[in-house]
């Protein structure tokens, strides 16, 4: 099983609560002889940052210990069972492009075919950009593509509308190319960044989100002993939202996403669904 998550919020300096307090819904025990891989990518003092660790050989894998220092109000975390690909860092999610950071499960079927086609639809200064063996990657690079084509890839602000568009062209050419070599639709789940707002793709398996809003949800990441020490400013005002996929089940004060869609998450309204 892989795992991948992220959150968004208005609150750096509670990111890294967001995920203890979630701990428990993010964790993923390693099968016998099946190490996994990890990587984390946020925004922290206006940089784009990558923890990530290609070969995990601990019995449980506990992202949220990964980030326990971290101050940002967006991250996007995965844990790997490498289906295509070694275990390396050029292989472990997320992957970035300037400000973007990206991750997928699933795999496209049919890829060793598609992967010389795949690779002709993107600019070649692009392209020469790729750095690992997965399909995953890829996919990134094409999204990146179909960015610049509508002339979005250089701007310093992207609406959600437009990353949506992207996502949606990438996916469709997808899986034409693999209906084209006979396999199957494609499955899998994405979630991608610049730092702005956080979109998500959704095609299988249990998927969820948790909106945390208002002071009773802040006593409920810090405790109710810490909010009577420590004045908290704008605490009617916080907001996160975090969410995952591949889930084993929906947690409890969880919200089912129900696929095929794509969420759109921002710092200060609820989550957008719409078909892909």
């Amino acid at each position: 099983m892989a795992r991948m998550f992220g959150f968004i919020g208005n609150r750096s300096d509670l990111g890294a609560q967001v995920l203890a307090l979630h701990a428990p819904v993010l964790r993923v025990r390693t099968a016998p002889d099946s190490p996994l891989g990890w990587g984390i990518g946020f925004y922290q003092s206006g940089e784009v940052l990558l923890r990530r660790r290609p070969v995990d050989e601990r019995p449980e894998i506990d992202l949220a210990e990964a980030a326990e220092n971290v101050r940002t109000d967006i991250l996007i975390g995965h844990v790997r069972r490498a289906t295509v690909g070694t275990l390396r860092t050029e292989n472990t999610h997320p992957f970035r492009y300037r400000n973007w950071l990206f991750a997928q499960t699933g795999t496209i079927v049919g890829f060793d075919q598609l992967r010389g086609r795949l690779l002709e639809s993107q600019p070649e200064f692009l392209r020469k950009n790729i750095r690992g063996e997965t399909d995953s990657e890829m996919f990134f690079y094409l999204f990146l593509s179909f960015l610049h084509d509508a002339g979005h890839l250089n701007d310093a602000h992207v609406a959600p509308a437009e990353v949506v568009k992207a996502l949606r062209a990438s996916v469709a050419l997808v899986d034409r190319l693999s209906a084209e070599e006979g396999h199957t639709e494609n499955r899998g789940d994405i979630l991608v960044t610049n730092g702005e707002h956080l979109i998500a793709v959704h095609r299988n398996g249990t998927m969820g989100y948790r909106v945390l809003k208002g002071q009773s949800d802040v006593e409920e990441l810090l405790g109710a002993e810490t909010l009577r020490r420590t004045r908290i400013p704008s605490i009617e005002s916080t907001r996160f939202t975090i969410i995952a996929s591949d889930l084993g089940s929906l947690p409890a004060g969880w919200t089912l996403v129900e696929g095929p869609c794509i969420v759109t998450l921002t710092r200060t309204d609820d989550p957008r669904i719409e078909p892909i």
